[in-house]
């Protein structure tokens, strides 16, 4: 049964609706993760990882035939909710009207991912800021030999908005809200670059206003 408190928390960017048969399914894996995520164990945070199951369907295809470039973002889109979902942080986010929100984010295509391919999508929180997350996305193949094939990696800085506040809420505040305590690991030489590349692009767009 769908918890219906959970259903009204998503978190991602709204998209304009190009395909209704491809809007569909994307509804159906989101009613699919909010029936299924009581099922599975609860995510110990902050460095617990959430892995997903999937697999290329039709509608999940571009015109070079393997999964679309913007089908990677919106799957992304569920994984991070998966992770405030079964780490509980979720009935936060209701109790007092959060927005879960996305300012930033980059990935590194590596392996395309054809027709009826099945793949994982692991989603993890690698660091934080005062207010800001830094979360790791990737979509996981197995290769012939039983490998893993990495398909994909993104890096997305996310953060939870208080509208009443007008203010984002501390990385702290949210962690305490789960019963948690915990430092942010030291940002890695790629998270690194990550968030010095978004701030000379925030910059850049400040000065052409």
């Amino acid at each position: 049964m769908i918890d219906s408190d959970a259903a009204r928390m998503t978190w991602g960017s709204q998209r304009p609706v190009h395909n209704r048969k491809a809007d569909m399914n994307l509804w159906f894996r989101l009613i699919w993760l909010l029936a299924t995520f009581r099922m599975r164990p609860r995510l110990k945070m902050p460095g617990g990882a959430s892995l997903l199951p999937f697999r290329v369907w039709f509608h999940d295809l571009d015109t070079s035939l393997h999964m679309n470039n913007g089908r990677y973002w919106t799957l992304m889109d569920l994984g991070r909710t998966d992770l405030v979902l079964r780490s509980s942080l979720w009935r936060a986010i209701l109790r007092h009207r959060w927005v879960p929100v996305v300012n930033a984010g980059t990935i590194r295509f590596r392996r395309e991912m054809r027709l009826f391919r099945s793949f994982n999508l692991e989603t993890r929180i690698l660091c934080w800021s005062e207010n800001w997350l830094v979360m790791q996305h990737r979509m996981l193949m197995q290769g012939r030999d039983g490998g893993e094939i990495v398909a994909a990696v993104a890096l997305v800085r996310a953060a939870i908005y208080d509208r009443r506040a007008r203010a984002y809420v501390p990385v702290e505040r949210l962690l305490a809200e789960i019963g948690i305590t915990a430092q942010s690991p030291a940002p890695s030489p790629e998270v690194a670059a990550f968030l010095a590349s978004e701030e000379v692009l925030r910059g850049a767009g400040a000065s052409e206003r």
